[in-house]
């Protein structure tokens, strides 16, 4: 990329971003083109070439994009004060600007957007649609979806952005790592990777969406042409952890929505995102791990995530149910971290599946092999294990048949992988002491270390 378009990039993403924030302002072409430093006659022209669109339509298509969200979850709000907050002089230019874009009236949309949208080739999420499966929403939460509301930081990022083209995504992610190793300001001891959506796709056309990959730095940085800082702002968020299909990642956008819906909470006008934690190629099931964040206004009704050291000496095995076995398996996990943070990589734990939850354990030299360990707890039996695995079937079968047909019979080598994800096991505990977690934890870290070192010796 020469320098002139570098700078070019640079200066409209500025911009962008200038625009996207102050919807509600005196936007003038006048006003712009200064803020880029360039001539109001050049601004528009450099902005048309980068942009794919004259900078006075963006700024309207933006205006009565984010009216329309607003009309889609607060249908009672005063069309002559939205028109007046964002810009236009009067009701029957906004009238005009917004029937040229959606086709109807703000009225109209105002009592059937949720039916109009999908004219524009935006798929329709009507009532009634929504009544429909607003249970099997519910259901699919559930079996699918962790989701809690916290108070996040200021994270410090450095992003590329783009419109539309979303199959750019994994070299914009590559080429931001490169830069980022080259200039050794990836922040490695918190390390995210995630995408920011600055438009909403129910009421944005999918090819004019735009987006921005990122990365989080340890430090400031200055713009190098496509490449700058974006930090994403201090607030309240709405967090749901998801191990799903990648094919799945728009129902989980969907539950998201619905979910803020069903709980009363109120949209913030800020940046929805995706978070990455693992590669789907490299999961046993090729799911994705992704978090899914939307802002949330601070309201009186918020109910932050609070941690509970929930007591278990009251409960015999039979009385725990799901949540609190996941929450042994969240302390479980959070005890490997803080004792084997320098030998282990730990994968999250695995809650998609009311009959067991599991976390991964690997090193260097296993993920070499595409190998790890995995603890278990079997939720219907209450039996705790752990077991070597591979990250995809035909790795399982190597390694299977490798012992299978050896003399080696220290543990057990499972009958068949086909319906399996294990290739030798161990039952660590058939009757887990929940009463004395502390204890229990030990007797879990004692057989489970043991395991992973004679596998690990055979192994080498």
């Amino acid at each position: 990329m020469n320098n002139t378009r570098r700078e070019y990039l640079r200066r409209i993403n500025f911009i962008l971003d200038l625009i996207e924030e102050n919807l509600d302002a005196d936007l003038s072409l006048e006003y712009l083109s200064k803020e880029a430093n360039y001539s109001p006659y050049h601004f528009h022209r450099v902005f048309l070439t980068v942009v794919n669109e004259r900078v006075n339509e963006f700024i309207i298509r933006k205006r009565i994009e984010r009216i329309a969200s607003i009309l889609l979850v607060k249908s009672h709000v005063s069309l002559s004060n939205l028109a007046y907050t964002y810009g236009f002089n009067s009701d029957t230019a906004f009238s005009r600007a917004f029937k040229k874009y959606y086709g109807v009236s703000p009225t109209e949309f105002k009592s059937q957007g949720k039916e109009i949208i999908s004219k524009i080739g935006i798929e329709s999420f009507s009532l009634e649609k929504y009544i429909c499966c607003i249970d099997n929403i519910k259901q699919w939460i559930k079996m699918n979806a962790q989701i809690t509301i916290k108070e996040l930081p200021e994270m410090k990022l450095a992003s590329l952005s783009d419109i539309g083209n979303f199959e750019n995504i994994g070299g914009m992610f590559q080429k931001l790592m490169q830069w980022g190793a080259q200039k050794e300001i990836l922040d490695t001891s918190n390390f995210k990777a995630l995408t920011i959506y600055h438009d909403n796709p129910n009421v944005t056309q999918s090819s004019k969406v735009r987006f921005s990959t990122c990365v989080t730095i340890s430090d400031n940085i200055n713009t190098e042409g496509e490449i700058r800082q974006r930090n994403l702002k201090k607030g309240i968020y709405a967090i749901g952890h998801f191990e799903i299909k990648t094919e799945e990642i728009s129902n989980a956008w969907n539950a998201m929505c619905v979910w803020v819906i069903e709980n009363n909470y109120e949209f913030r006008d800020g940046d929805y995102f995706e978070m990455y934690h693992n590669d789907p190629q490299n999961h046993p099931e090729q799911k994705a791990i992704i978090e899914i964040g939307i802002p949330l206004e601070r309201t009186e009704n918020i109910q932050f995530e609070v941690t509970k050291n929930i007591d278990f000496s009251s409960y015999d095995k039979q009385d725990l149910d799901y949540n609190q076995l996941i929450s042994y398996m969240k302390s479980l996990r959070l005890f490997f971290h803080k004792e084997y943070d320098t030998q282990f990589k730990l994968g999250n734990v695995y809650q998609g599946n009311p009959a067991y939850s599991y976390f991964s354990l690997t090193t260097e030299e296993l993920e070499k092999l595409k190998l790890k360990f995995v603890i278990i707890l079997n939720h219907k039996q209450t039996i705790f294990s752990i077991c070597l695995s591979g990250q995809n079937k035909d790795i399982r079968k190597k390694y299977w048949q490798m012992f299978k047909y050896s003399d080696w019979n220290r543990y057990h080598i499972v009958e068949s992988i086909d319906d399996s994800l294990e290739i030798i096991n161990h039952i660590i505990t058939k009757t887990p002491d929940f009463s004395n977690g502390q204890n229990l934890m030990k007797q879990i870290e004692i057989e489970a270390l043991k395991f992973i070192h004679e596998l690990s010796k055979t192994l080498e």
